[in-house]
């Protein structure tokens, strides 16, 4: 299936995780970003789930665009084979680059890491920073426990249903990034990142 070029940012784990399903769908996501025809915009390591996916983006065509502190070439082993790595001086200027250079996110399993950069975007778009599409690719109900306190703070009032509708949720790769697709096809009424 080819769709219009989309530049997606994917926000996944640095290490494989413990489930093998966990590497084998970043290796499907990878593979589909190129089978469409789009480009993949990610945090430039080349271990774990983000190596797996840009590895696999990359042997299905796709231009890879990987952006990383210098502080954490080594940690994340910075992935030198990319069609562009960018190295940057602190964390905020990665994940404002990728965001930059995006019309949409997804999230895959990960740490503490890949949350965070989930919960950025996500308060961003509440805030009116941007109208982005952001998918969760819930890859044997890994989100589920955070979904699940996302709603238990909606029951407290700290959250609304609205902000809860600014995600989507699938378990099959294809088809969030299909929703994905169909989502930033709409466009986007006010995008006002760089601001930020």
């Amino acid at each position: 299936m080819t769709s219009p070029k989309l530049r997606l940012c994917v926000y996944c784990g640095s290490r494989p995780g413990a489930n093998p399903a966990f590497m084998r769908i970043a290796r499907h996501v990878g593979g589909a970003i190129g089978r469409r025809g789009w480009q993949l915009v990610y945090g430039g390591g080349r271990v774990g789930l983000m190596g797996a996916l840009a590895d696999a983006a990359l042997a299905a065509g796709a231009e890879v665009h990987g952006v990383i502190p210098r502080s954490l070439m080594q940690r994340e082993a910075g992935h030198t084979g990319l069609t562009r790595l960018q190295v940057v001086e602190t964390m905020h200027e990665r994940k404002h680059l990728m965001a930059e250079h995006t019309d949409a996110f997804v999230a895959l399993p990960g740490g503490i890491g890949t949350l965070e950069e989930l919960f950025e975007v996500w308060s961003w778009r509440h805030l009116g920073y941007h109208e982005r599409p952001i998918g969760l690719l819930d890859v044997g109900g890994y989100f589920q426990p955070l979904l699940s306190m996302v709603r238990q703070a909606e029951q407290a009032g700290f959250v609304t249903p609205e902000q809860l509708g600014m995600v989507t949720l699938h378990d099959s790769p294809d088809e969030l990034l299909d929703a994905i697709a169909a989502l930033a096809a709409r466009g986007a009424s006010r995008d006002d990142l760089r601001r930020i």
